[in-house]
């Protein structure tokens, strides 16, 4: 096995770490391989779409989410830091509400697997970020919804120390009381 699975505070959000080998040349992984994501991280899914996101220091980005035609992720960093966050927003699950997080980074090689029905967020630690997503299901705005970032039922730790920067849309999230949940 060339990754090893890490369980997060919520079961089926897994963090993934590649085996990484290295010499005096740099360093050396397997970012993806499906058999492998199938036997130990989820099966079923397929890739059918990646998003490549380039932000600077203290931007959140998020939370987003898609009602209709759900999307799992599978995020990484492959510049800079950020901490990663799902939000399960499964009525019938045992963790619905809560919320998980992550570090990922470029020098820790870590995905982060959030399957459908989370809210999906980050926030840039790093002087620059770029974050890559697989998604499950491509993007419909018509589908899209936003989750209030600093909702206070939800009282996610962001790691900040001065107000984020949003886009418009994230600045006005829903609050996590009456937004669509699957």
């Amino acid at each position: 096995m060339t990754i090893q699975i890490k369980h997060t505070a919520i079961r089926d959000v897994k963090l993934i770490e590649p085996c990484i080998q290295s010499d005096k040349r740099g360093i050396s992984f397997d970012s993806f391989d499906q058999e492998e994501f199938e036997e130990h991280v989820a099966r079923g899914y397929r890739f059918v779409q990646e998003r490549h996101l380039v932000s600077a220091h203290n931007v959140l980005c998020g939370l987003h989410y898609q009602i209709r035609r759900p999307q799992g992720k599978l995020v990484r960093v492959v510049n800079g830091e950020v901490v990663d966050v799902a939000v399960d927003l499964r009525r019938l699950s045992p963790t619905f509400g809560r919320w998980t997080s992550a570090r990922l980074s470029a020098s820790n090689c870590r995905q982060l697997w959030i399957p459908p029905g989370f809210a999906h967020g980050f926030l840039v630690l790093s002087d620059v970020a770029e974050v890559l997503c697989k998604t499950t299901e491509r993007g419909f705005v018509e589908h899209e919804r936003t989750l209030q970032w600093d909702d206070p039922d939800i009282a996610i730790a962001w790691d900040l120390d001065k107000a984020p920067i949003t886009s418009a849309r994230d600045a006005v999230g829903t609050s996590f009381s009456v937004a669509e949940v699957y």
